[in-house]
């Protein structure tokens, strides 16, 4: 049985999530363990804290061997972490008992999990990061094409007044505009290294432990935080945060597109749609649910990470595990969320005939607003709202459009703008070129 749905192989495509995935390998964990622990052992040879040669030999040694991750299982379960069994394995198959010796050198099990960690996270984020941009370029691309395309703007679910089909799109990418911007600002600092020993002292690493753990950052590309974080989990929350908010950002327009593609308003055609396996009509917006369902997913892997940072004194075995059951799965379902919203993007098209009809159905109530302040021009703001109140009023029990109704009790009017949905975009056309603007000084 599958561990979740990532890891189902029916489920593999509609849940893809590129090449993160193989972030998340046992594999790919033994890899970056080994890549921690050969940098550790050169920096300190090159420091003098162990023989150089060991260094240099273990350095090599992480480079080429392999660690069996399911050899390391049983002692895994005993001891809550791999590193102990990890190391047991490593120093057999390195066959150099006087190199062997110095693996390790002064740190803690945490040390070499958050270190290793934090190098497949940056691998991923900026994966994450680059798509982001990817997608941006997209939607910018629908706003400014259809920066005044006019369109039905919805509160409540309701026809509030006209937008723009661009603004719309905008609204759906200056959220992850923000967070790209936010992610370049950060990526120096964003990913640490963790070196600290045993309660976070450093007492076994010696007299150059800060010398160590900076080297150490350095050879890795980590950033160096100059202290133990062992029991502050603030760059792990930080990155989960922001993949929860890019996540939800996803789902919004997910959520819009689901309903801008329902069979009574088809303002939108989506490419790729499904299928039904009772019901040949149906075109269902399968990317748009799927979205919707991970950024739900993420948000509540999230609520547990959140709650994991509440570290008890200098390590916490609970809250630390619980970093492992909830981290790759919001890190994976971000990723998947994002390619579908990206192949989506790619290839939605709006129905600017079907929005006409919607913004012209209603026998032009949506444009009321517009109407109340015209005919503020001539009445008191209160009074003109009431008088507009009772022109729909009458178009609706008249069966005529408010526009026929309006001209008839104020034929003086000059009605033509009010009624004119591409005059009633306000700003809805320059939000969609400023975002795209936005988007294009990211890149």
């Amino acid at each position: 049985m599958a561990a979740s749905a990532f890891d189902s192989q029916h489920l593999a495509k509609l849940f893809d999530t590129g090449p993160l995935a193989a972030l998340f390998t046992d594999s790919a964990e033994m890899r970056a363990l080994l890549l921690v622990e050969g940098a550790l052992a050169k920096v300190q040879g090159d420091l003098g804290v162990i023989p150089q040669t060991s260094g240099a030999f273990l350095h090599r040694a992480a480079m080429e061997v392999q660690v069996d991750p399911a050899g390391l299982a049983a002692a895994t379960a005993q001891n809550g972490v791999s590193i102990p069994a990890f190391l047991a394995a490593l120093r057999k198959t390195l066959e150099a008992p006087e190199h062997a010796q110095y693996l390790h050198w002064g740190a803690t099990s945490q040390d070499i999990l958050d270190t290793a960690l934090m190098l497949r996270l940056k691998r991923a984020f900026e994966h994450i990061q680059t798509t982001v941009k990817d997608h941006l370029a997209n939607l910018a691309a629908l706003a400014e094409k259809h920066a005044e395309t006019p369109m039905a703007g919805r509160t409540w679910g309701q026809h509030a007044t006209p937008t723009s089909f661009g603004a719309v799109v905008a609204a759906w990418g200056q959220p992850l505009c923000a967070l790209a911007a936010e992610f370049d600002a950060a990526r120096e600092t964003a990913f640490w290294v963790s070196l600290s020993g045993a309660a976070g002292t450093s007492s076994a690493l010696g007299p150059k432990a800060s010398d160590t753990r900076a080297a150490l950052a350095a050879a890795l590309g980590l950033h160096d935080p100059a202290r133990s974080w062992h029991s502050d989990r603030t760059p792990i929350v930080w990155l989960a945060s922001w993949a929860t908010r890019l996540s939800n950002a996803l789902g919004k327009m997910a959520a819009d597109l689901s309903e801008l593609t329902m069979t009574e308003r088809a303002e939108v055609t989506l490419g790729g749609a499904g299928s039904s396996s009772t019901m040949p009509q149906k075109q269902n917006p399968v990317s748009a649910g799927v979205i919707t369902g991970l950024a739900r997913h993420v948000t509540a892997l999230n609520c547990s990470l959140q709650a994991s940072a509440q570290h008890a004194q200098q390590r916490d075995g609970g809250a630390w595990i619980t970093e492992w059951l909830t981290l790759p799965q919001l890190v994976l379902g971000t990723g998947a969320a994002l390619g579908h919203a990206h192949q989506m993007a790619a290839k939605l098209t709006p129905n600017s005939a079907q929005m006409s009809v919607t913004l012209e159905s209603g026998q032009g109530l949506i444009f009321a607003e517009a109407l109340s302040f015209a005919l503020s021009a001539t009445l008191p703001r209160p009074e003109a709202q009431l008088k507009t109140k009772e022109l729909c009023a009458s178009a609706l029990s008249s069966g005529k459009s408010l526009a026929e109704v309006t001209a008839a009790q104020f034929p003086a009017l000059d009605i033509k703008d009010v009624f004119d949905a591409k005059a009633q975009l306000g700003r809805a056309p320059a939000e969609a070129r400023a975002f795209a603007l936005a988007v294009k000084a990211l890149a």
